[in-house]
């Protein structure tokens, strides 16, 4: 599977800041000091709807760690996946009528279209769980092997109890798990299950659904988490320096993929850092496509929307909050957009190197994008008050812009 073309990092004098981020495993903020290459696992979409403007929220999230990463002069290896079969997809097939396959790659070149669009950096590997079946059996097998994994009616499940180091990454109590779990695409109640908690390796093939050779498993197809376990070690090996995803991704599936992972390898941590975006909402509840309360991006697109501007209204908010997306956040997206357009369009201004090291020190500072739009701000106000002297500010703000925010002035 493909991604979506790269749009070019303009090189900003000097270096960034290492990343300091919050840890989700850990409850605080952790300095990540990756080598010469940083490595980062998001997880991605289940196409069987369009990306909404929690989809993007998440992106940007990790879009700035990457930025970020490159200002400090290192590669970046980063790794996304598409589940791009599983229940909400073939259920939302059988309900249009569509052709599973198609709607998965139909939603997928949709999502492509969104990410270009909003100038998000594209994966290196981008990886459907499809096409990581065959890598994805053998790690079964070893678990089953291994008497981390056990056979129920043909199914085949993980024990977490063979992972003395489960409950690390969501810090949660077993009771919340149980209620997590049966909300989100577990099967607590399943009798005959060594522990409530245990996760689905492997589905033993239903009639009318998709499935696959999976060698000594029989026909049938992947859990959810072993899928992101697979592609993760195929191209990033343990101990990766981020792994991240929307908060509601926290538990389970970053906890049961760690557990997944440690119990495979022996080796503790799956990911050095666990980097969890936070909800959007609208009309008061989190955007769901089970709720149907969404806001597309490429709606807004259509509507002649610039997406820099859709980039703004995601970056006015902190990563990690949880917040609302309503007309006036896109309108006052739209006027910075034109305020800071006309400040860089004059000959010269107020020397930019001062902004520079601010909008570095505060996407370092957990990725505080609010913080750096307000110092853009700042710069933009005194170019209009007063202007300045120095002809190559508006082009270093531009630049940095590009380069560390992602929006293009």
């Amino acid at each position: 599977m493909h991604a979506w073309p790269a749009s070019e990092v303009p090189a900003l004098p000097g270096q960034g800041r290492d990343l300091r981020i919050h840890d989700t495993a850990t409850g605080g903020r952790v300095t990540l000091d990756p080598g010469p290459v940083a490595r980062i696992y998001v997880c991605g979409i289940t196409p069987y709807d369009a990306t909404h403007m929690g989809h993007a929220a998440t992106y940007n999230a990790f879009d700035l760690v990457q930025r970020v990463w490159l200002d400090t002069k290192r590669q970046v290896h980063y790794v996304q996946n598409v589940t791009d079969v599983d229940d909400p997809l073939l259920e939302r097939a059988n309900k249009t009528g569509d052709d599973w396959t198609a709607l998965a790659e139909r939603e997928t070149a949709l999502f492509r279209e969104d990410m270009t669009a909003l100038r998000m950096l594209p994966p290196r590997h981008y990886i459907g769980a499809v096409e990581a079946i065959p890598g994805i059996v053998p790690l079964v097998e070893r678990l089953r092997d291994a008497g981390a994994a056990y056979e129920l009616d043909g199914d085949i499940y993980f024990s977490v109890a063979s992972d003395p180091h489960f409950g690390e990454v969501s810090g949660l109590d077993a009771e919340a798990m149980r209620l997590l779990s049966a909300e989100r695409g577990g099967d607590p109640e399943r009798e005959g299950k060594k522990n409530p908690l245990d996760p689905m390796l492997w589905m033993a093939a239903r009639d009318g659904e998709p499935s696959w050779d999976g060698g000594s498993l029989g026909r049938g197809r992947p859990g959810w988490h072993i899928e992101c376990v697979a592609i993760a070690l195929d191209h990033l090996g343990m101990g990766f320096d981020v792994q991240g995803g929307g908060s509601d991704l926290a538990f389970p599936h970053h906890e049961m993929g760690a557990s997944h992972a440690q119990a495979l390898t022996g080796e503790y941590p799956f990911a050095k850092a666990y980097v969890h975006a936070g909800m959007v909402a609208l009309n008061g509840e989190k955007m769901s496509k089970s709720k149907g309360n969404l806001v597309f991006v490429s709606t807004v697109r259509r509507e002649g929307t610039d997406p820099a501007a859709i980039r703004l209204a995601l970056l006015a908010h902190h990563y990690r909050a949880d917040w609302e997306w309503t007309d006036a956040v896109l309108e006052e997206a739209e006027e910075r957009l034109a305020r800071w357009r006309d400040a860089v369009s004059r000959p010269d201004g107020p020397s930019a190197d001062a902004l520079l090291a601010e909008i570095r020190t505060a996407l370092a500072d957990d990725l505080d994008s609010p913080a750096a739009l307000a110092a853009v701000d700042r710069w933009a106000a005194a170019q209009t008050a007063d202007g300045g002297t120095d002809e190559g500010a508006p082009g270093l703000v531009s630049r940095a812009l590009d380069a560390l925010l992602g929006v293009a002035l």
